[in-house]
């Protein structure tokens, strides 16, 4: 088992001219039902032949951080949780836990791999279903509605 590299995240001072710059540059695509706009904090482009997907965080930080990229995970089998049991056991370990921030459901956790470069897990695809379906009264589950929806930012609300 495995997991699966999500998206690549980049620390920027103005996700979306960033990410207008790169979408040029790479001819890569916005989402078309969920547009970047001026003021986004954050703004993903994905290519349209391969689905590779490029995620700008705006990091209100004078300073940006010395790692300004970093990979998110899904799992690919498991869950979150039992995502990130495995990944300690691979010698993977805890740096922040962002998981519940924006309500129950939501959130990453971030880890480090041996030689501490971080990584943030996100939810498996199955996880993220689950709490987009629709409830037996019509109402999503319990999950809030997230912001913005994946271009690969799927839970923009869960990515950091």
């Amino acid at each position: 088992m495995s997991v699966r590299h999500s998206h690549t995240s980049i620390d920027c001072h103005d996700a979306f001219a960033l990410s207008q710059w790169w979408r040029r540059i790479l001819d890569y695509e916005m989402d078309p039902e969920d547009p970047n706009l001026p003021g986004h904090e954050e703004c993903a482009i994905h290519d349209p032949e391969t689905g590779h997907t490029l995620l700008f965080l705006e990091v209100l930080d004078d300073e940006l951080p010395a790692k300004r990229i970093h990979l998110d995970v899904r799992p690919r089998e498991r869950t979150q949780e039992q995502e990130i049991l495995w990944l300690e056991q691979q010698g993977a370990v805890a740096v922040a836990d962002h998981r519940g921030q924006y309500g129950p459901g939501s959130g990453w956790l971030t880890m480090a791999d041996p030689e501490g470069n971080q990584f943030c897990v996100l939810k498996s695809d199955a996880e993220r279903a689950a709490m987009a379906s629709p409830r037996e009264d019509g109402s999503a589950a319990d999950a809030p509605a997230e912001a913005r929806t994946e271009g690969n930012a799927d839970d923009f609300p869960e990515t950091p």
